[in-house]
């Protein structure tokens, strides 16, 4: 008689070793906390080495009440150390713009995610969710004057950035895609399998946008996003060749 044993399929693993071509910090999702960030970048001045990129995973703006002061120190940040400070797109920037080009479909959706703190911060009134199309658009006008050079700015603001072979998103990427072949809506708001399935490439992806209670570093991905506007907690992920450093 014979006996057949079923081999089990040996679940897959992601055993990349990481390596950015630079030592690189990623700065998680600031959400108008400027205290919060202003503290981090004197920790990380005093503790990181002064050539490491500094990258922010986007959501600058909305739910905290700096949104302004949060804008504009990370534009005048690009300024200084040009190269070095890369700011990517996050999906409440995205909101940000989709208001300021039609603000009367988009008006609503983005004061009840964040954007009536953002508008406050550049003391702009205040629009109710009722608020009929002329009045949409009159806030937007007015916004659109206090914003001034930020708005050109935001408008260019990448979607990715990579050095080696660690990537940095805001959101997520479909595991399944090549870097280059992600689409805009899964990397500012997700992706249901980033959580699930490993890539086979070999790419680490860090990312925000999802809150987590404590940062980690695990199967190819390194999530920084400890909800500052909620928590106090802003994180920073400090990375060299294989090795991450929480801060």
């Amino acid at each position: 008689m014979r006996i057949f044993r079923w081999k089990r399929t040996p679940k897959p693993t992601f055993d990349a070793p990481l390596a950015p071509s630079v030592p690189v910090c990623v700065i998680g999702d600031i959400h108008g906390r400027a205290d919060l960030l202003a503290r981090l970048l004197e920790r990380l001045a005093a503790t990181v080495p002064p050539q490491a990129c500094l990258v922010f995973v986007g959501d600058f703006v909305d739910r905290g009440d700096q949104s302004r002061e949060v804008l504009e120190t990370l534009w005048s940040l690009q300024q200084e150390r040009t190269g070095q400070a890369i700011c990517l797109m996050g999906n409440h920037e995205r909101m940000l713009l989709d208001f300021l080009d039609e603000p009367v479909a988009h008006g609503a959706r983005w004061m009840r995610h964040g954007g009536l703190q953002t508008l406050a911060s550049y003391r702009v009134g205040p629009a109710a969710a009722t608020a009929e199309g002329a009045d949409w658009i009159a806030v937007r006008d007015w916004f659109r004057e206090e914003l001034g050079e930020t708005e050109p700015w935001l408008r260019t603001l990448p979607l990715t950035w990579q050095s080696g072979n660690l990537a940095v998103v805001h959101a997520a990427v479909d595991p399944a895609l090549a870097l280059e072949d992600q689409s805009e809506s899964v990397l500012l708001w997700g992706h249901p399998e980033f959580g699930k399935t490993l890539r086979t490439d070999g790419i680490w992806v860090a990312h925000g946008h999802t809150i987590i209670d404590q940062p980690r570093a695990e199967h190819g991905r390194i999530s920084v996003d400890t909800g500052a506007y909620a928590t106090g907690t802003l994180t920073a992920a400090f990375i060299n060749e294989g090795m991450v450093t929480f801060l």
